[in-house]
């Protein structure tokens, strides 16, 4: 088969970012498809254009993926206007690229950002091939919740679009089992869930990170490392003041690694506070998140405290469980009892800082406990999230629909 995949954030190895997509396409090749991606030249986390943009490239270990990057406007971080622009640019302009790709089998479009997935479905009826739709997001609720979508007109106008896209694909997907109701509800039926996963291939948890944590001036603390977007869903400004609680014990140090809007102010904040013991790093490449994380001794994921990012699968936290590191989980919901049923970390609520604080002591006063936590991950998602195995489910979702 060759599939068309519609992903304005599309990742490669290479490069900063869920690389979900990118794996996946390397296993349906190695399976004898050919996948083709049209993709945007900016990068959805740092909001800058990648290396080499505007341009067809071919995967360098692995014949038979293309990624055709496609103009888009590029100002992505300055303000919800901007971003707007920035997904209708890309929505017009991947339709254009994927009208030139021939001999397309399947279509295959993701949300977020909503808007291509107008394009993916728009391509499927003009080449007459089925269209696999994955829900990564529930858009609109997410922006509608933390304040970023406000507008009564483009409220209305994105619901209806959601439920369009829903309705008019000839099989959903989801991420998460969080999205299944929501989903169903707004007239999706038949929806499978390929959840979230992680390659363990990539992760060595007994690795110990030695050069990361010589270079920065780290060696013999006890770090929690956050890695990922900096943007408002993050509520990393609770880190900070974890953080400024956490001062009183040296031996502890806050490291915060990628890029995102907030950055600056989080910076600006960490150096009026005095923090420290907190360290901001660049964002990696995936390729690379292995050797950082081996520096870390737990690891943070952290959300706002919002009703429907209780949904969520976040891939960050597989990738924490891969390397073997303790979760500590500042999300309620479905990605809670995966953490709890694996007995890999310590849930927090939400939102509270001064809980974020005794957790990470807990953990830095008994490292044996860590270690151990951190084994319980990496057995769970082995048995249960291995990417290899999630991905043969999708290929077979996806002949079966040829």
């Amino acid at each position: 088969m060759h599939i068309l995949l519609i992903h304005q954030a599309f990742a490669a190895l290479d490069e900063p970012g869920g690389t979900r997509h990118h794996e996946l396409a390397r296993f349906l090749v190695k399976r004898g498809h050919r996948v083709t991606v049209i993709a945007s030249p900016v990068s959805y986390l740092t909001g800058r254009a990648r290396a080499g943009a505007e341009k067809t490239t071919s995967d360098p270990d692995l014949a038979g993926v293309t990624i055709v990057r496609t103009y888009t406007y590029s100002a992505l971080h300055r303000s919800f206007v901007h971003r707007v622009f920035s997904f209708f640019s890309f929505m017009a302009s991947s339709f254009w690229a994927g009208v030139r790709v021939r001999e397309v089998d399947l279509v295959w479009g993701t949300s977020p950002p909503i808007f291509q997935g107008m394009t993916a479905w728009a391509l499927a009826r003009l080449k007459r091939k089925p269209l696999l739709f994955e829900v990564r997001d529930l858009w609109p609720d997410f922006a509608i919740q933390v304040g970023v979508l406000r507008n009564p007109l483009l409220i209305r106008l994105s619901r209806w679009l959601e439920r369009f896209l829903y309705r008019g694909a000839d099989q959903l997907i989801v991420n998460s089992p969080g999205f299944l109701e929501h989903v169903q509800k707004q007239g999706g039926s038949g929806v499978r869930v390929i959840p979230n996963g992680v390659d363990p291939a990539m992760f060595d948890p007994h690795a110990e990170g030695l050069e990361l944590r010589n270079a920065h001036g780290l060696a013999g603390k006890f770090i929690v490392m956050y890695a990922g977007a900096h943007g408002m869903s993050n509520d990393l400004g609770i880190v900070l003041d974890a953080a400024q609680m956490l001062q009183d014990q040296p031996d502890i140090s806050i490291v915060l690694v990628g890029d995102g809007k907030e950055k600056p102010a989080l910076i600006a904040r960490a150096e009026a506070l005095g923090l420290r013991n907190v360290v901001f790093l660049p964002p990696v490449a995936k390729a690379g998140m292995g050797e950082t994380l081996a520096a870390a001794d737990a690891c943070l994921a952290i959300l706002k405290p919002v009703p429907m990012y209780a949904t969520v699968y976040p891939n960050k936290v597989f990738d924490y469980m891969a390397a073997g590191r303790p979760v500590l989980l500042a999300i309620d919901g479905v990605i809670r009892g995966v953490v709890e049923q694996a007995g890999c970390g310590i849930f927090i609520p939400p939102g509270d800082p001064v809980e974020l604080a005794a957790a990470v002591r807990r953990l830095a006063a008994d490292r044996a406990l860590a270690r151990e936590m951190g084994q319980r991950g990496r057995r769970c998602v082995e048995q249960k999230f291995d990417r290899a195995s999630l991905a043969e489910d999708l290929a077979e979702l996806m002949e079966g629909m040829r």
